[in-house]
């Protein structure tokens, strides 16, 4: 199997995680290479904690001397398993809630071709879904039809499930230095991913919750979550459809909402003067607000049926791993 021959490596943050990560790391099998644990500023001291304690010789612990967050300790993780010639990094959260015996599935898609970057889905066995809490159900619905908008993942869920892995060459190409080091971090790595055209692919998978404590408030950080949604959407509708290539939609979107706003606006206008008034609205008036807006949805759906097949499927590293050979190819026969 090509998972033994690979070399896999395991991104652990760790911020007060004491009572779980020694567990996780007991229960990584021996297709790792490598398990880089990263304490970001962690106040119980996790790093020192795994250095004291754990045996394993794959253990790299690596310490932040300032909290940059989760995103920010995965990224460092990245960084080194990349300088290390790791080929896929999996990360893996400490607090046990992640299931490391599952990391073949999430391996597997990316080593045969399948895929640049595999998450997990807590939602996909509905059976399963009455263990998460409630307040953690609603809160991740919302978030996952923010992220299927902004990032154009629309066959994706689950946006802030951080059991992830990523193939080496499409982890190089990312902005590491721009991608958001916090909460925000799993939802701007698709955003990012898609601007790149990497595949990516759900992992169906159970959650364990037990006595941890999230760090994330779906309450405090709804707001902030609302404007980077916005702004990742705005650039991916730039990138895609006018800076890269340009196509009936890119035309179909700005005349929809254009045309949407005007009829909206302009009946808005007309029925109120009629209230002033009281006279009743001409025909050709009622038909001069409701043909726009007629139109401009029918053309703003079209664009949305444009964006929603228009979901990579050719992962770009076999696309790498293919030029790579060609130009060898070549240049040995130029040496020749």
């Amino acid at each position: 199997m090509a998972l033994i021959n690979a070399r896999i490596a395991v991104v652990i943050p760790c911020y007060r995680v004491v009572n779980n990560i020694l567990g996780v790391i007991s229960a990584i099998g021996p297709e790792v290479s490598r398990i880089y644990v990263v304490d970001d500023c962690c106040p119980d001291g996790s790093g020192d904690f795994v250095e004291k304690n754990c045996n394993d010789d794959r253990v790299l612990v690596i310490h932040h001397h300032e909290n940059q967050g989760v995103g920010g300790a995965v990224i460092t993780g990245y960084l080194a398993a990349i300088d290390d010639g790791m080929e896929v990094i999996v990360k893996l959260d400490g607090d046990g809630q992640m299931d490391p015996r599952l990391m073949p599935g999430f391996i597997s898609p990316i080593l045969e071709g399948e895929a640049d970057y595999t998450k997990g889905n807590r939602f996909y066995y509905l059976e399963a879904l009455g263990a998460m809490p409630k307040m953690r159900l609603l809160g991740n619905a919302a978030l996952s039809f923010l992220t299927k908008i902004s990032s154009g993942y629309w066959d994706l869920f689950d946006p802030t499930n951080g059991y992830t892995a990523i193939h080496r060459e499409v982890a190089r190409q990312l902005p590491l230095d721009k991608i958001s080091r916090r909460y925000f971090f799993e939802s701007d790595m698709l955003f990012r991913l898609n601007t790149l055209r990497a595949v990516v692919m759900d992992i169906p998978m159970n959650a364990k919750y037990g006595d941890e404590v999230s760090n994330l408030k779906i309450s405090r950080v709804i707001g902030e979550f609302l404007v980077k949604h916005f702004i990742n959407l705005m650039k991916r509708i730039f990138y895609c459809y006018y800076l890269r290539g340009m196509s009936i939609a890119s035309i179909e979107l700005p005349l929809g909402v254009v045309m949407f706003l005007f009829g909206g606006l302009f009946g808005a206008f007309q029925w109120m003067s009629s209230i002033n008034s009281g006279l009743a609205a001409s025909a050709g008036t009622v038909m001069l607000s409701a043909l726009p807006v007629i139109v401009g949805l029918q053309l703003i759906l079209a664009f949305l049926s444009h964006d929603i097949r228009s979901v990579p499927s050719k992962p770009i590293h076999l696309r790498r791993r293919n030029f790579h050979f060609r130009a060898n190819e070549n240049g040995y026969k130029d040496a020749v």
